[in-house]
């Protein structure tokens, strides 16, 4: 038999109208209240009746998560972990994908398709600083990632400069000197490439390292291939690297193969770092090291302030900036 209110509330010890309260999150209920009622509701399996609720309510209980690439393992996992921070408070995760592209996630913005949701998560690639309008839309959204183009709409970012500044100290602290990078984007500023491209110079300058444009390796989508491609392209030309700093684990499980098919030894002889920790690291030859953005930390904050913003239009605006920490493992 399917668990009530009532029974979430004996779970609980807390009264039918407090349980009410947070399943409608409401603001007004203490924090411990809160994750007592969302522990059982876990607990008991608890499915909110989201038709009556929206009959009541005049919401539909279900947000939008608009990703670029479900293929990139980094956005499969940031989407489960949406759902798993939605269903905890009683909300369904419609998913969208926008490819990469401009003009998709330009369409979604204005799409009747929001209208079935009551708030957007919206991680953007495609559009830019000149697009900023263009998110002044009439359903709460929140923005993820790395591209603070509009002051007035809600932001959970990685902290991409700083992360990718410590990912390069570490090698460099190791002794590796002569450092590549694989998965640049010439030209970009603002988006992932561009500002981890951005924490790795300044961690070279610190060092009193001069910059090596022979180091670059391009990759402009972000998948094995492109990583094992821009790799063997740093091994073709017969610049002398040391270590690898790869803007996404993909990338870098994609470059490690380049690597170690050439009779690169890695460690040894090339030190590999990745960036986002991806499952898959955990279980390459050798294990890979990366920097872990704080992919949880992001859907849990992006789900309350997507659901604060739903009870509150008039909260005001947040850009939060999530931490992240280095997982250190066999590849250096």
């Amino acid at each position: 038999m399917a668990a009530t209110l009532h029974d979430v509330a004996r779970l609980a010890g807390v009264s039918f109208k407090t349980v009410s309260n947070v399943v409608n999150d409401y603001p007004h209920v203490r924090a411990s209240t809160r994750q007592r009622v969302l522990a059982a509701i876990e607990e008991l399996g608890y499915q909110p009746n989201l038709s009556a609720r929206s009959l009541r309510s005049g919401r539909s209980d279900a947000i939008s998560l608009a990703v670029p690439e479900l293929r990139l393992p980094y956005f499969a996992e940031l989407a489960d972990e949406v759902i798993r921070a939605a269903e905890r408070r009683g909300l369904v995760v419609l998913i969208e994908q926008t490819n990469r592209d401009r003009q998709r996630e330009i369409d979604l913005l204005s799409s009747n398709r929001l209208r079935m949701v009551d708030g957007l998560l919206f991680s953007p690639l495609g559009m830019s600083e000149q697009d900023a309008a263009l998110l002044e839309i009439g359903v709460p959204l929140v923005l993820l990632g790395e591209r603070l183009f509009h002051p007035a709409v809600d932001h959970v970012m990685i902290q991409n400069v700083e992360a990718a500044r410590g990912a390069t100290r570490y090698l460099l602290e190791r002794g590796r000197r002569r450092i590549a990078v694989v998965g640049y984007h010439p030209g970009e500023v603002i988006g992932s490439a561009g500002l981890r491209f951005r924490g790795y110079r300044e961690a070279l300058e610190e060092a009193g390292i001069a910059l090596d444009e022979r180091l670059l390796g391009v990759a402009e989508l972000w998948h094995r291939h492109q990583g094992a491609e821009a790799a063997h392209q740093l091994l073709e030309s017969g610049a002398d690297f040391d270590a690898v700093f790869a803007f996404n684990d993909t990338l870098a499980l994609g470059a490690m193969h380049a690597l170690l098919a050439a009779g690169r030894r890695v460690p040894e002889d090339v030190a590999v770092i990745g960036f986002d920790n991806t499952d898959e690291g955990q279980y390459s030859q050798p294990t890979l090291t990366t920097i872990d953005p704080g992919r949880r930390e992001i859907a849990d904050l992006a789900v309350e302030t997507v659901t604060r913003r739903i009870a509150d239009r008039e909260l005001p605006v947040q850009h939060v900036a999530v931490g992240w920490s280095l997982v250190e493992r066999e590849s250096t």
